[in-house]
């Protein structure tokens, strides 16, 4: 009984710490801003922009899809429609509810479409985190020599070191000592009866297979190399927003700031990183000499574009899915 009335005590806490971080940040992000300017650099935004943009943000998130699809292994590799569909609704459900509830929805949505195992899946999610995390450093670094200074590339440089090194030594022991070390580690849920010590064991098998990129370099290699390319189209897409404000800024202005924004997203925030989203656009672009009343209305706009689509390609993805699990109960 005090397990279960603790649990939402640190929903609660995790929720309101998410309020408290977007809070801080939107006030930084808005303050000392005029707002006639704000509105002055909305109005005289040239919106077609947007649709590049758009076009961009779309090929990231097919690229992110065929990511996800590559971490598993041949045998056991989802369809692309499910991988993109699962993709799209866990985007949704992360823009309208909090604490990353996005990354549990996908996963149920794939184990319904193609029976995956959710434990894999939540191996090969927990994989993606570390190699976003990874490349978006990797990234900051390889485009340093050409970028305005950044008081934050030192930091980032190592925080990648150190994810990298952890990555390495995961990868090794797995090689090693297979899934030993996941289900040692996993063992002491066995006294609980609920678990069990068969179903704890699949589930530790599961979880390795999650991790199966570790322990091939090619799947590990295809997945770095279509994190950056995901990456590339983000970076693209929010270089259009910029352009839209006619700021004269190389398109390496916008792999700056989708790098500042996902790095910023790690922190735990509201829904949809409101505040979060505009102080790391801000901050960006405020290494380019850019005013923060015209970075402002590209947070704002950008930020638009990243929630939009998704707010109405979820539910209708959401949908088609209803109708046919409806459909699959009736035919059974």
């Amino acid at each position: 009984m005090l397990q279960v009335a603790g649990r939402p005590s640190a929903r609660s806490l995790l929720l309101w710490l998410g309020l408290v971080v977007s809070a801080v940040f939107m006030y930084l992000a808005v303050r000392g801003v005029d707002w006639a300017d704000v509105g002055d650099a909305l109005k005289g935004t040239n919106y077609w922009w947007i649709v590049p943009a758009l076009a961009a943000l779309a090929a990231g998130v097919a690229v992110r899809a065929v990511r996800w699809q590559f971490l598993f292994t041949r045998a056991r590799r989802p369809a692309f429609e499910a991988a993109l569909n699962a993709l799209v609704v866990g985007i949704f459900v992360n823009t309208i509810l909090p604490a990353r509830a996005g990354e549990a929805a996908r996963i149920v949505m794939l184990n319904q479409q193609q029976q995956t195992s959710r434990v894999e899946a939540l191996g090969t999610v927990v994989l993606e985190r570390a190699l976003d995390i990874l490349c978006l450093l990797m990234l900051l670094f390889a485009v340093s020599p050409w970028l305005p200074p950044v008081s934050w590339l030192q930091p980032a440089v190592a925080i990648a070191a150190g994810l990298a090194i952890l990555l390495g030594s995961l990868a090794w022991m797995l090689a090693r000592y297979g899934d030993r070390p996941i289900r040692a580690a996993l063992r002491p849920l066995a006294r609980f009866r609920v678990v069990g010590e068969k179903r704890l064991e699949l589930a530790g098998a599961n979880f390795a297979l999650g991790f199966a990129a570790l322990r091939d370099w090619r799947l590990l290699v295809g997945g770095v190399a279509l994190t950056m390319l995901s990456w590339l189209c983000l970076g693209l897409s929010m270089w259009f927003v910029l352009e839209a404000f006619d700021l004269g800024l190389s398109p390496l202005a916008g792999v700056l700031v989708a790098i500042a924004v996902n790095i910023g997203m790690i922190l735990p925030s509201s829904p949809a990183g409101v505040g979060v989203f505009e102080a790391a656009v801000v901050v960006a672009l405020d290494a380019y000499g850019v005013p923060k009343e015209q970075a402002l209305s590209c947070a704002l706009v950008a930020h638009a574009l990243n929630i939009v689509p998704f707010l109405v390609a979820g539910p209708l993805v959401l949908h088609a899915h209803a109708v046919s699990l409806r459909r699959a109960s009736a035919g059974t």
